[in-house]
């Protein structure tokens, strides 16, 4: 029988090595054990899988500290091979179910991947972290992959356990940090975190699926288990990067484009019945969505995304998103998708303090935390992190076909002084303000991109004279095929808020980008950062009456 001690460790939730434990064992004697943590039920039988045969009922174990009702049951099966197939049956006060047992299973990274994860060179650690509908040994279920390396204990809780922490603790990999398991029956639209356990002992909010490829409409949190959306290729192969061919974008918040009738937000069906044609009727060639991850709070139109693998459930379905671009394409549109690898929000089933330390942020806030926005900020020097976001990237290229990235923020990512005041910042390991971590990150990222999907674009918002931002990294540049012209918006704008007929005394701001416009290959913008943050409309930018206003900016958009 198994000791005392740790029997109340899976009683408690405290166990670090369920897998030890749980399932069916031999003892030192050859006899076989078979244990299962089954919390509320009334008796739990083994069955012999291939016949359906009652093999004997498990006794539940009593311990004077827990009372009668320990959820812990177990005994001993006679003449079996070790590695027999067997079933669950258990009756719960409501009825009787019939399990495959999650802890008669191997595991579910392979060695490989595992080192791969360890050395945070995979390329697409989607495939192997995050929930993933699997087939083992002909059950189906759901495979759960999550790092975590510093926690003392890892469960998948969700809407098939009742969210109890002590019915699916997880494997601990430890040559990567990762912990997983197959809980068979587990089928899409399972709604599920993780409960961690910290090295301290203590019990983590529960956190959603970093990985996660779906999740619920806020405020509610969980991940959901979802299939990978068939990756739809891009319109033509090559076109996204169009250095040589005209190009014109159409930037869009689609929280706030437009809403139903009832002032919720449209679907993805109904957004591409409305803008879709609305778009290339104007004349653009490229639509761009300002950041449609999985993000917490409305007000920040994306920007301080939580669920970086997760299309935002405000649209629909991740499928759904799959139809927008493919209808985008039908229509010869191209997307491009803003995207924000510069920061994330602090909400305490995300990113932040993940296993209970600093672990996709850096630990000193003068590193790990953006001033200006109250946000954390990305551990690009650690291996797993920077393996994360290169993954992304890719990810939404290859999953949903979109044609490009448009990275938000990335002075804010090159800088470590960046909106911070002498003392608030840590030189480089040269003693300079240059962020080399995420130089690399960056120049990895474009290369990544350049090689696996030819043809996709990137697009760096980028305010400073950072030089060779759109030149490829083996030039010394970081890689990006384009480099947002922040000076050229400011200018201008500032231009046409002067009356026409002082203008003459202003051309300068008109003809001063043309003294770097060919230093970089630039996209001259009129986006949302110079209309927030109470900077008024463009049409109130304008000078003059109201006749006037409309017809400067005509002139404007000429």
């Amino acid at each position: 029988m198994l000791n005392k001690a740790e029997v109340l460790a899976l009683c408690h939730a405290e166990h670090g090595d369920p897998f030890a434990a749980l399932g069916l064992h031999a003892d030192t004697k050859g006899r076989l054990w078979l244990r299962t943590m089954q919390p509320g039920a009334r008796a739990v039988f083994a069955i012999d899988a291939d016949t359906g045969e009652v093999l004997i009922e498990l006794a539940q174990r009593k311990i004077e500290a827990l009372g009668e009702s320990s959820g812990f049951f177990e005994a001993s099966i006679l003449g079996r091979n070790p590695q027999f197939n067997y079933r669950l049956r258990i009756v719960w006060p409501g009825g009787v179910q019939e399990i495959d047992d999650p802890y008669r299973f191997s595991t579910v990274l392979g060695e490989l991947d595992v080192w791969l994860l360890a050395e945070g060179s995979h390329l697409r650690p989607f495939e192997r972290l995050g929930a993933h509908l699997r087939e083992i040994d002909g059950v189906k279920g759901t495979a759960f992959a999550v790092w975590a390396p510093d926690a003392q204990r890892v469960s998948v809780i969700g809407d098939f356990n009742t969210w109890d922490a002590r019915r699916h603790p997880m494997r601990l990999r430890r040559e990567c940090g990762v912990w997983e398991i197959f809980v068979p029956g587990v089928e899409a639209g399972a709604r599920y975190k993780y409960e961690i356990r910290s090295r301290n002992g203590n019990v983590l909010p529960q956190k959603a699926d970093p990985y996660g490829f779906a999740a619920e409409l806020r405020p509610s949190t969980a991940s959901i288990v979802c299939e990978l959306p068939q990756t739809k290729s891009r319109r033509a192969a090559g076109a996204g990067s169009r250095l040589n061919t005209p190009v014109s974008i159409y930037e869009v918040h689609l929280g706030s484009w437009q809403r139903n009738e009832n002032g919720g937000f449209l679907d993805w069906q109904e957004i591409a019945r409305r803008l879709i044609p609305y778009v290339t009727d104007l004349g653009f060639t490229h639509l761009e969505l300002l950041p449609i991850s999985e993000h917490p709070f409305d007000g920040s139109w994306g920007y301080q995304p939580l669920g970086l693998y997760a299309p935002t459930a405000r649209f629909g379905s991740p499928q759904g998103f799959c139809d927008f671009v493919a209808a985008c394409h039908a229509a010869g549109l191209e997307v491009i998708v803003d995207w924000v690898p510069a920061h994330f929000p602090s909400d305490e089933h995300g990113l932040g303090r993940f296993d209970g330390h600093a672990l996709y942020e850096h630990a000193d806030p003068r590193e790990g935390m953006h001033q200006d926005w109250g946000t954390l900020i990305y551990n690009f020097g650690r291996r797993e992190v920077f393996n994360y976001l290169v993954g992304n990237a890719l990810f939404w290229i290859e999953h949903y076909g979109i044609d490009g990235l448009r990275v938000d923020a990335v002075a804010s990512m090159l800088y470590r002084d960046y909106s911070r005041k002498h003392g608030e910042w840590i030189p480089n390991v040269f003693g300079g303000r240059e962020n080399l971590e995420a130089v690399h990150f960056l120049r990895r990222m474009n290369e990544v991109l350049g090689q696996e999907c030819p043809g996709a674009a990137t697009y760096a918002e980028e305010s400073t004279a950072w030089p060779s931002v759109s030149r490829p990294p083996s030039m010394g540049g970081l890689g990006f095929h384009y480099k947002w012209n922040m000076g050229w918006m400011h200018d201008v704008l500032d231009y046409m808020t002067h009356d026409p007929v002082h203008r003459r005394y202003h051309h300068n701001q008109l003809t001063f980008g043309l003294l770097y416009a060919f230093t970089e290959n630039f996209v001259l913008p009129l986006s949302h950062d110079e209309v927030v943050h109470g900077k008024g409309s463009l049409i109130s930018k304008m000078s003059g009456d109201y006749w006037q206003k409309f017809a400067n900016l005509r002139a404007l958009y000429g």
